[in-house]
């Protein structure tokens, strides 16, 4: 297969000046007009742009990490600025502004511990990633299974990786301390854990103020979580078919809607003081296993089936050539 890295290399300008100009003018539009309706309709032509840009470029990988930033994380943080809900304010400099609005990253609370980033974990991190690009060389000998864990050890490093090396890179220049992204997931001892505390927690962070907060304020905390994993079912949806470039299954909206009832049934459970629960070590394997299952059974096969995700190991392997170049 051919990947044209080179290409994208060359329209990452033309992505970077179109985002800029557009998040520049939602700082403008919002510094001028009043929170609310108003402020909500000048940022349409914005909100309506956004799901082009990461067309942009061909290769899956920068694809979808833009709209992960741009058509997830910018949305939502742009509707919470319509309204002058944190954690945008037009008050910024712009240089934050365009940082805080488009990328996964949050300001620390100085009041809270200082986080220690440790440099062998990141090294170690850096190497499984090798390790496994290197094993995917010989992927077709494999079995199902190895592969599938291949896959799931991978999304969990490069993520991390990619998300820590953003948030670094931007609190080094904008001088800010950043809160981190990932808090070691394979710890994770329930559902509410996993995803609360320790998976992709810009993602979290950025649902709770636009989602769980005004539902379950209405309706309750069990509809509320309900609710906040089934909008995350839809984004990432969307977001798949920037993977896939095909139309969506329904699959990942089901894998979340399926954690969503489970996380709120094992809330509702806890509430019960004294209702029986697993020992730690018992429920590390129950949650991570249940994780591992369920998405097997539905967030994977829409990338599985089509073969993307050879098209993804591909390019994974081609980006090492491509910057062994340099």
């Amino acid at each position: 297969m051919d990947f044209s890295f080179s290409d994208d290399l060359y329209n990452f300008p033309k992505f970077g000046a179109a985002a800029f100009l557009l998040l520049s003018y939602a700082r403008f539009a919002s510094s001028r007009l009043r929170p609310g309706l108003l402020r909500l309709f000048s940022l349409l032509p914005v909100l309506s742009l956004f799901p082009f840009l990461p067309f942009l470029f061909s290769t899956i990988i920068l694809r979808v990490i833009s709209a992960f930033y741009l058509n997830w994380l910018a949305l939502f943080k742009l509707l919470l600025l319509s309204f002058d809900l944190p954690p945008l304010s037009p008050s910024l400099p712009l240089l934050s502004f365009l940082a805080f609005s488009s990328l996964p990253i949050k300001a620390k609370n100085p009041k809270d511990p200082p986080t220690h980033f440790s440099l062998l974990s990141l090294a170690t991190k850096a190497a499984l990633v090798s390790v496994i690009f290197s094993i995917y060389r010989y992927k077709q000998q494999l079995s199902s299974y190895i592969v599938f864990s291949l896959y799931c050890l991978h999304l969990y490093i490069a993520l991390d990786l990619v998300f820590f090396t953003t948030a670094w890179s931007v609190g080094w220049l904008i001088r800010t301390e950043l809160e981190p992204q990932f808090n070691k997931p394979y710890l994770s001892s329930s559902l509410r854990d996993f995803w609360g505390r320790r998976w992709n927690l810009m993602v979290s962070d950025i649902l709770r103020p636009t989602v769980y907060h005004p539902i379950r304020n209405r309706y309750g905390p069990m509809a509320g979580v309900i609710a906040t994993f089934a909008m995350s079912g839809l984004m990432h949806e969307f977001l798949f078919c920037y993977i896939t470039l095909d139309k969506p299954t329904g699959e990942v909206t089901l894998f979340f809607l399926l954690h969503g009832v489970c996380t709120a049934l094992e809330g509702w459970w806890v509430r019960h003081k004294n209702w029986w629960v697993p020992p730690v070590s018992v429920r590390l394997v129950l949650t991570l296993g249940f994780v591992a299952g369920t998405g097997y059974w539905l967030f994977f096969p829409p990338i599985l089936r089509n073969h993307t995700d050879d098209i993804v190991v591909a390019e994974c392997l081609a980006l090492i050539g491509f910057g062994s170049l340099w």
